[in-house]
């Protein structure tokens, strides 16, 4: 019942509106959500990492875009064997009901970065976000290398803001010396407790009024 699927980085994995015979869970790598316009525009609106799932059981089309932006392998599973699967394990369901909660309160946390976050604060909730995700293990002190699977021109589509309002808010946290970079896409956080405060949130998450 069990397979991989490997894909390179820029190469897509689903289209919107696909059928979706199995579904999946990220192993490795980062892929972006995305949503077609039928004029061709295009916004991401979510990311994948690893452990993050694909598809629902019950349905057999994809709604979204899926496309890997760095290497990506997914481990598949058919979608008929894995429904009667849910059927007969009840934990299987409710570890998919939490996961669905959380992709839930996620929406609704980007919700309010777009529609009321400055850009500063955009870009500081975004990289925290990838500290999170990446490496949770940074947010107790520690200062691991991280990277941004995003170019500038995609992260500016996934906040809604221009490529040069993205560039310069990343060169204002390197003057800041809150964030250091290798190279283009590779860095550290230096400071986390002034990438925390540059997102508005305070420390319950909520944001600061």
């Amino acid at each position: 019942m069990k397979f991989y699927k490997n894909y390179v980085a820029g190469e897509p994995i689903l289209w919107q509106g696909d059928n979706f015979d199995y579904v999946a869970s990220v192993v490795q790598g980062v892929a972006t959500l995305g949503k077609t316009l039928e004029d061709g525009r295009t916004q991401l609106v979510g990311l994948l990492f690893g452990s993050d799932f694909i598809g629902r059981p019950g349905r057999e089309k994809i709604d979204f875009d899926i496309c890997a932006v760095t290497d990506v392998t997914l481990c598949c599973f058919r979608r008929e064997p894995f429904e009667a699967l849910i059927s007969s394990t009840p934990s299987l369901a409710d570890r998919l009901a939490e996961m669905a909660l959380d992709e839930l309160n996620a929406a609704r946390e980007w919700m309010l970065l777009l529609g009321r976050k400055t850009a500063q604060e955009k870009i500081a909730t975004f990289i925290e976000m990838l500290v999170r995700r990446q490496h949770n293990e940074s947010l107790h002190g520690m200062k691991p290398k991280l990277s941004l699977p995003l170019t500038r021109e995609e992260i500016a589509n996934y906040l809604g803001l221009t490529i040069e309002t993205v560039s310069r808010q990343i060169t204002s946290f390197k003057n800041k010396g809150i964030l250091e970079f290798s190279d283009r896409r590779n860095f550290k956080v230096k400071d986390m407790k002034a990438l925390k405060l540059a997102t508005g949130d305070d420390t319950e998450g909520g944001v600061i009024i």
